[in-house]
C-alpha cells in the first residue's frame, strides 16, 4: 500500500532545495523502511498518515502482527538526535524505540494513541501528568557513549549572548531593550563556557501538550518527538506556557500565566524562578524568529508571554484571549 504524503508537510518543505530533494526521496525511504523491518501499512483506506512539522508518522503492523509506528523525518539536527535521546531514556517516560536507521531518517516505535494527548485533559490533570514525566525524564549522564552527542543548554545560552543582540538590532529593535536584556542576563549567568553542573539532566525541550500521548491501553502517558539538550530541567517549562492560552482566566490572564508557571514547576519539582527565567529567554528568541519570518501574530504571542513572565506585559499587544494560539 502506497503512503500519501500529507499536503501540509509538503508545503512546509518544498520551498527549499533541500526540502524538495527530501520530498522526492521520501516515498523511497518509507518503502525501504517497510521492507527492511517487514512492516505492513495500517492506515485506514482513504485516511492519511500522521505528520508534524518535520516528518511523517505511519501506523504499521509488524511481521508478528503487533502494532507500531514508523516515523521518517527531514534530516535536521534535532531529528538526527531523536533516536539517540530516546535510547538514552530507554522507554522511561518516553515512547520506546524498536529500531532506527539514520541513513533513512527512520525510527520504528511503539504505537501510542494520537487521539489522547495532554491537550485533551483538564489543565490540573495535564500539569500533574506533565510534572511526573519531567521527573522521569530528568536522568543524569552515565557511562553510555551517546551522551557527548547531546548539545548543552549552557552552550545554547552562550550562543544567544552573541546572537540575540545582533538579531534584535538587525530587525530595527522590534521590542523594548529591557526585555532583550532580561533574556541576556539569564544567558550570561547560565551560559558560562565550559559550565558543568551536577544538576544537569537530559531535557526534552519541546515537551508541550501534544507531545505527550497515552499508551493504547490508556494506562500511561509518554513523551514523543524529543528535542534533547543537557542542562537545567527548568528549560522544559516554556512550551507549556506558550500553548493552551485559551485556558487562562479571562480576568487577569497575566496572573493566570504566572500561576501556571508556578504550578508546572511545582509539579515537576523544579525551581520556579529559574523556570520563569528560561521561559523568558526562549520566548524572546522565539519572538525574534517570528519577526524574521514576518509571522506578526506569532511574534505578538511570544512577546506577550515573555514580557508577562518578566513582570511587565508590553502595551499595545492583543488581549490574551485574542492572541494567535498554536495548541
Amino acid at each position: 500500500m502506497s503512503v500519501v504524503i500529507p499536503e501540509p508537510l509538503q508545503l512546509r518543505h518544498r520551498g527549499s532545495h533541500e526540502g524538495r530533494l527530501w520530498l522526492r526521496n521520501l516515498p523511497g525511504f518509507i518503502r525501504q523502511a517497510l521492507e527492511q523491518w517487514e512492516l505492513r501499512v495500517d492506515v485506514p483506506r482513504g485516511a492519511l498518515p500522521w505528520h508534524g512539522h518535520t516528518g511523517v508518522v505511519i501506523p504499521v503492523l509488524t511481521h508478528a502482527g503487533g502494532t507500531a509506528a514508523l516515523k521518517v523525518a527531514f534530516p535536521y539536527e534535532e531529528a538526527l538526535l531523536e533516536p539517540v535521546a530516546l535510547k538514552l531514556w530507554d522507554g522511561h517516560g518516553t515512547v520506546r524505540v524498536l529500531a532506527s536507521d539514520e541513513a533513512l531518517g527512520a525510527i520504528l516505535m511503539e504505537r501510542l494513541d494520537v487521539n489522547r494527548s495532554l491537550l485533551e485533559l483538564p489543565m490540573d490533570e495535564a500539569v500533574a501528568t506533565w510534572g511526573g514525566l519531567v521527573k522521569a525524564l530528568s536522568i543524569r549522564p552515565d557511562a553510555r557513549p551517546q551522551w557527548p552527542q547531546i548539545p548543552a543548554i549552557a552552550a545554547t545560552a552562550e550562543r544567544y549572548c552573541d546572537e540575540l543582540p545582533q538579531r534584535w538590532a538587525d530587525l530595527s529593535e522590534p521590542f523594548p531593550r529591557w526585555l532583550l536584556e532580561a533574556a541576556l542576563e539569564v544567558c550570561q549567568i547560565r551560559g558560562v563556557v565550559g559550565r558543568r553542573s551536577s544538576n544537569d539532566v537530559l531535557v526534552h525541550t519541546d515537551l508541550h501538550y501534544l507531545n505527550v500521548l497515552a499508551r493504547l491501553d490508556g494506562n500511561e502517558y509518554l513523551a514523543i518527538d524529543p528535542q534533547a539538550q543537557l542542562g537545567d530541567a527548568e528549560f522544559a517549562v516554556a512550551p507549556c506556557l506558550w500553548n493552551r492560552l485559551r485556558d487562562l482566566p479571562a480576568r487577569n490572564p497575566e496572573a493566570g500565566l504566572r500561576r501556571r508557571a508556578s504550578q508546572l514547576a511545582n509539579a515537576a519539582g523544579l525551581d520556579e524562578e529559574l523556570a520563569v527565567q528560561w521561559s523568558v529567554v526562549r520566548e524572546v528568541e522565539n519572538a525574534l524568529c517570528y519577526v524574521e519570518e514576518s509571522a506578526h501574530d506569532d511574534a505578538q504571542r511570544s512577546l506577550w508571554v515573555a514580557s508577562t513572565l518578566a513582570g511587565r506585559t508590553l502595551p499595545g499587544l492583543p488581549e490574551a484571549q485574542q492572541l494567535k494560539v498554536l495548541y
